[in-house]
């Protein structure tokens, strides 16, 4: 399905297991990710000005991925477009007072974050490696970018035909990273144009305040498959 918003084709992503890890407590676990769709790009900064009306980034283009949003604008975000699209927002969120109290509503059909086993599924594509092809080639990373943001689709997609998803913006997902250890902060996904080859592979996992904004950071939006 293409949309009137820029990169917002959404891609049906197959059912399948996927394998987490996390090298800091050296844990693996496995999850079963059921059919969904995901965006084809990250958010664009036109798409992000067209929904909400902000321009956040500290870089400047309709076609960059928006950047400098936190986690609670990405979810906002996903509201927001479902309303405007005629679909159920996924998100219920409390009161003004109810701080971190937010609700994902799995039969929604609207727009959300993917799960971070959804991104990872998604990022594979089918293949086994750290990446879905030659890092070069899928990914802007500071070996090739410049030290700067690029615009969306500008590297060869994966076998899904999901583009960035290696390098420039990290994505924000779903999933709070380590309760226990880190409180509320949430999973990031993917590497960014600023990071090393060894932070732009599937598995990666980063971490970051839900609140916090930074200029590597964006994300791209999910929908259930809802029967």
């Amino acid at each position: 399905m293409t949309h009137a918003y820029e990169g917002m084709e959404m891609i049906s992503v197959p059912p399948g297991r996927v394998t987490l890890s996390d090298r800091r407590t050296q844990r693996r676990w496995s999850v079963e990710v059921a059919p969904y769709q995901l965006a084809s790009f990250p958010v664009t900064q036109a798409t992000y000005a067209q929904v909400t009306g902000q321009r956040p980034s500290t870089a400047h283009g309709e076609r960059l991925p928006v950047e400098g949003v936190s986690w609670w604008d990405a979810v906002r975000f996903c509201n927001a477009l479902s309303e405007r699209e005629g679909f159920t927002p996924a998100y219920r969120f409390g009161g003004e007072d109810a701080g971190e109290d937010i609700e994902w509503d799995a039969t929604a059909d609207g727009y959300r974050l993917p799960t971070e086993a959804e991104w990872e599924h998604a990022c594979r594509a089918g293949s086994a490696g750290p990446r879905y092809g030659p890092l070069d080639e899928i990914a802007w990373y500071r070996g090739n970018s410049g030290e700067h943001l690029h615009e969306v689709g500008g590297r060869r997609p994966n076998a899904w035909g999901l583009h960035d998803m290696l390098g420039n913006v990290w994505d924000w997902c779903w999933d709070v990273y380590d309760a226990e250890v880190y409180g509320s902060y949430r999973v990031l996904r993917g590497g960014g144009w600023f990071d090393e080859h060894w932070s732009c592979r599937a598995s990666a996992r980063r971490r970051s305040h839900p609140t916090f904004r930074v200029d590597d950071v964006g994300f791209r939006v999910a929908r259930s498959i809802v029967r």
